[in-house]
């Protein structure tokens, strides 16, 4: 294993066993979208069309996405670590790695029932709607770990982090829901594998510059 890698692995693990000592952040995502997905079965009118279901589905997804988001530096920030971790031996791109790894597998862990529960609550699940899913988790983190760690520098951090990411995710939502819904979902998983490649690779090139300003 190169030593990029081992930095990477490293980080990773480090997010992951302290979310299995704090249980922060799983259980408060697994809370938010149960909740909602509840509130949406109860408050959506009988026969609604799988496009308005589907919808409130991605609308849960992001919005359980932001939730984990706005915890992703809260350790490094509470404990005033994010300067060491900057000056650590390591390239600073694998910080922003090693987050967005973290924050796509507390996503999955949301999502494992999340899905499940629409299934249950609307209607079964189709293929197309888990491969957006999947797609949409990468590029999710990938922005959405760099916007924390621009958000995770200001005091108003819970108001920041906000407004930076929600525009951003609106194309992921048309992604999904097109992909979820439409005749020929393959234009809309490609526009999706697009939006993670272009997102992936800027918030890796830019991280090094948000964390040293």
């Amino acid at each position: 294993m190169s030593a990029y890698a081992g930095d990477v692995a490293a980080l990773a693990r480090k997010d992951l066993l302290l979310e299995l000592r704090s249980r922060d952040t799983v259980p408060a995502m697994l809370l938010f979208v149960v909740s909602a997905l509840t509130i949406f079965h109860f408050a959506l009118p009988s026969g609604s069309s799988a496009r308005a279901e589907t919808g409130l589905l991605w609308i849960a997804i992001v919005f359980t996405a932001l939730l984990g988001l706005t915890r992703a530096f809260a350790a490094e920030r509470e404990q005033s670590l994010l300067d060491g971790l900057v000056l650590a031996p390591c390239d600073r791109s694998a910080i922003w790695l090693g987050k967005t790894i973290g924050v796509t597998l507390f996503l999955v862990l949301a999502e494992l029932v999340a899905l499940p529960a629409f299934a249950l609550f609307f209607h079964p699940l189709s293929w197309e709607l888990v491969a957006a899913v999947a797609l949409a988790d990468v590029g999710i983190a990938a922005i959405g770990t760099l916007l924390a760690a621009i958000a995770a520098a200001s005091r108003a951090r819970e108001l920041l982090l906000p407004l930076l990411f929600l525009p951003l995710a609106i194309p992921v939502v048309i992604g999904g829901v097109g992909a979820s819904i439409a005749a020929n979902p393959g234009s809309f998983l490609a526009f999706l594998g697009l939006y993670d490649g272009v997102f992936a690779i800027l918030s890796w090139a830019s991280f090094e510059y948000v964390v040293t300003e």
